[in-house]
Parts: C-alpha cells; structure tokens; sequence
C-alpha cells in the first residue's frame, strides 16, 4: 500500500517514515494464531507496530512478537501436531488450585523457545491484560516478566490455574475486555488497530469437523470431556448434530460472552481500523490448525487493509 507512506521533509530530501500503529490483539485460544498473520500482513503493507496490548492467546502472540520473537513461534506452533500439543498440557486430574492444567509446560517451553524478558525492555510497547477475580477488576500488566504477564492473561477459568502477581489472583482478561483496545489510547501512534476474533459466525466454515476430529482422534478436546464434570466418557463418541458435549458447550458460550463483551467495548472506544475474523474460524483448541488459522488472519487484515481509508495524519 504506497499510498500509506508517509514523507516528511528534511532539508531538500524527503525521508519515508512508515505509518505506525498500535496494534490490540484479541481472545480466543486457538483461534488467536490468525493473530500471527495479522501481524505480518500488517508489517509487509508497511506499517509500523509500535505498541501492542493482548488478552489470553493475543497477549501470547503480541508478547512474543514484542520480544522480536514470532517467526521461532511461528515455526515451532506450524510444526505440532495434536499428539505434540497433549505433551505440552500438565494435567491436575482435579480442580484443585482453581484449574484442569497446571499451565507450567506450556509457559517452559516458551521459556525455552524464545527466552523471558523483562516488559519494560522490550522494543515494542506492551500490555497484557489480566482480570482480578478476587478485586473484580481488569489489570494491565506493562511491567515485570513478560511470560508471567502472558501466563496471567491466559488463565481460562476452570481449565488454567490462576496465576499470582504480587498477590493478586489473575486469570484471563478476556472476561472483562477481549479486544484491550483501552491501554493504546496512550499510545502516539497514528493509528490503533484492533484484531478481533469475536465477530459474526459465517456460515460453511469447517468447524465442526475439526472440532469433532479433536475427540475422535484422541485430541485434548476428548481428554477435556473426560475430565469436565458433567460429561460422560460414553458420550464422546460420535454424537447427534445438535448435541453438545460439555467442552463444545463451554467454548460456544465463552464465545457468546466474549462477542456481545466485545462489541460494548469497541463501541465505547472505537478503533481507526477493526479487523474481525468470524468467532466460528475454529475451535479454541484446535491449535493443529496453526497454518490454516494463520493464513485466515492474513487474508483478513488483507482485505481489511484494501477495504480501509485511513484518515490523514
């Protein structure tokens, strides 16, 4: 998009300086990997990001990609399969601590992947946003360990333990605000750009399928139907279509919560550019769909992009 650049005259020579932007990344699990192809497109059509806020798995992606870190992300997360994903969940087998997985082999291997730093010191702005269940309020995290800011904000009530941060009981931020559009609003940037994957349902989207090959293969979403009270082990198998086991019961309806969240929020403060995948792209924990996901993000911000006019700064 050439027609994003933006020159500023110096002396007799014009210097090209890239529009930049401040870029919230929503919830959604798995889902959230289109993430990493918004990003990208983003940055290919010449755009610069300079701060980032996420919430759950956008915090996972923006931290990392603040980190200077998303291509080893990337690779490594294309390169799983549903076997390699079971590996990295520690099971609890009770709600003991507040959650099914412990979440401490997950955030390890990221250790390892990309290494921690400091928020403070990265090149790139970024918040995390948490919820205090116990004070009942949203908590952005924009100092400290990046990955214990990551492990706060992905705390999906029930199935990851909370995490503690200088005492405070911390678990997912989307259950107060999904899309973090709010903690840019500080930000100078000549635009904010908001990546949803909260928006209307489309029809003929493969996600039944996948959701139903997770259980049938042995994937985490048969393991979590086990687990999940209330669920039967001679209900996993296959199902009537209108039925819903407990895991696919508690996604739709986190994902319900999160849209009509959603929408409230961006409507209070609205970004120069929302970017909206539909919230039935996949399942939340269909992450061995990394590539297809990643490339529904990129097309999105593409046609987003085209679609946009950005308003002269």
């Amino acid at each position: 998009m050439s027609s994003t650049e933006i020159r500023l005259q110096a002396g007799k020579d014009e210097t090209p300086r890239k529009p930049t932007v401040a870029l919230a990344l929503g919830a959604g699990g798995a889902k959230g990997l289109a993430h990493i192809g918004a990003i990208e497109e983003l940055e290919a059509q010449g755009f610069e990001i300079v701060a980032i806020a996420g919430c759950s798995m956008g915090a996972l992606v923006g931290g990392i990609h603040a980190a200077g870190k998303l291509d080893i992300y990337r690779d490594w997360v294309c390169s799983l399969d549903k076997f390699d994903i079971l590996k990295l969940v520690d099971w609890s087998f009770s709600f003991a601590g507040g959650g099914l997985i412990k979440g401490e082999k997950i955030i390890g291997t990221m250790l390892e992947l990309v290494g921690d730093v400091q928020i403070e010191n990265l090149p790139i702005a970024f918040t995390a946003v948490a919820t205090d269940i116990e004070r009942e309020r949203e908590i952005w995290l924009t100092r400290g360990s990046l990955f214990d800011a990551i492990r706060a904000s992905i705390a999906i009530p029930t199935l990851f333990r909370p995490h503690l941060i200088d005492g405070r009981v911390l678990v997912d931020g989307g259950l107060l605000n999904p899309v973090p559009v709010t903690p840019l609003i500080r930000e100078s940037a000549d635009y904010v750009v908001a990546v949803s994957i909260d928006g209307p349902a489309e029809a003929n989207l493969p996600v039944e399928m996948s959701a139903n090959e997770a259980k049938s293969k042995g994937g985490i979403g048969r393991l979590l139907e086990r687990l999940l009270p209330g669920s039967e082990i001679k209900a996993i198998g296959p199902r009537k279509a209108h039925e819903l086991g407990a895991l696919e019961l508690l996604g739709q309806s986190l994902d319900l919560m999160q849209a009509n969240l959603s929408r409230l929020r961006l409507a209070a403060y609205q970004p120069d550019l929302l970017v909206q995948l539909p919230r039935n792209v996949s399942s939340v924990y269909a992450f061995h769909r990394a590539r297809t996901l990643i490339e529904s993000g990129r097309d999105k911000m593409r046609s987003s992009l085209e679609a946009w006019q950005p308003r002269p700064r």
